[in-house]
């Protein structure tokens, strides 16, 4: 988890209004590690004529990767970010992401601010539905871009749209299926399935058996750290229902927040949950990022 101090956080805009910035591709295996290692090794390679031949792509796609790098955070500025180092580096937490947890941290950067995804904001935070069809989510994601102040095409929310599901939703491997529909490791969390139908979808409400408790708290603490202004509690009501909170991003329920929170305070006794009038909250003693970094670094170096 990047360390940077709260009061850093309170002026950054939750979203950035930018829509279809993907080229239609969502992120595949491989693609956060190699543009982080090429970003790291030189400088501009983004904008190099040679950028295709280094990545191995075609330019479409090395517009995608500079994308999704920038989008999940590992590079800022087409840089190296702090939290890029910290997972991707070679001496990274996971720097080929071999645990489905890095996957579960990746997606909480993407969404946390500033999120450069903001059909992606929208659809897991601001989209209350639990069952939907594709056409919901389109129909909601107009509203909300025109609530922004933004004019977008519609062929490009329906673009963003179509690469939310793929990216989320595990494909079948049925005869014809062309290999990129498949080829995109956030399938793996699990978070969107087919309800019935496979037009209808629905999102997977409650624990996720390859979200590991230290995810989750690390998370509240991250937004904790924006949301709590110095104080060192937060309600859990916040935690599942706030806009931006980890009970939205991760689709949780009550029972699988407090769970995650009481088995790292089993072995961390820097938090807690404490229930005062039937009010129940989570609390910490410790500056929220840097106790963050300490419960990652343990989980990742044990």
């Amino acid at each position: 988890m990047t360390i940077t101090q709260p009061n850093l956080f309170e002026s950054l805009p939750p979203v950035n209004p930018v829509f279809a910035r993907h080229e239609t591709f969502h992120p595949r295996y491989g693609w956060l590690k190699k543009g982080f290692d090429l970003a790291t090794q030189y400088s501009g390679i983004f904008t190099d004529d040679y950028a295709p031949v280094r990545l191995g792509v075609g330019k479409n796609m090395v517009k995608a990767i500079r994308y999704w790098c920038n989008a999940f955070k590992v590079l800022e500025n087409d840089q190296p970010s702090n939290f890029g180092q910290q997972l991707l580096s070679d001496d990274g937490y996971d720097p080929f992401l071999e645990n489905p947890a890095s996957l579960w941290l990746l997606h909480w950067h993407l969404l946390k601010p500033t999120c450069e995804a903001a059909a992606w904001y929208y659809t897991f935070n601001e989209f209350r539905a639990v069952e939907f069809y594709a056409e919901d989510l389109t129909e909601g994601l107009r509203s909300y871009q025109e609530n922004l102040g933004k004019s977008t095409a519609e062929s490009s929310l329906k673009k963003d749209i179509n690469c939310i599901l793929r990216m989320y939703v595990q494909q079948q491997a049925t005869k014809g299926l062309i290999e990129d529909s498949i080829d995109c490791p956030f399938s793996e969390l699990g978070l969107i399935h087919t309800a019935g139908e496979s037009k209808r979808y629905t999102f997977r409400i409650g624990t996720k058996a390859t979200l590991p408790p230290e995810i989750i708290v690390a998370a509240c603490l991250d937004y904790a750290s924006r949301v709590s202004y110095g104080t060192k509690t937060l309600a859990i009501s916040r935690l599942l229902y706030d806009v931006g909170s980890p009970g939205l991003v991760f689709k949780l329920t009550e029972e699988a927040l407090c769970d995650a929170i009481e088995r790292v305070a089993r072995h961390n006794n820097k938090l807690a949950l404490s229930d005062t009038a039937g009010l129940i909250q989570f609390s910490f003693n410790d500056e929220p990022l840097e106790l963050a970094r300490e419960i990652l670094e343990q989980y990742y170096r044990q």
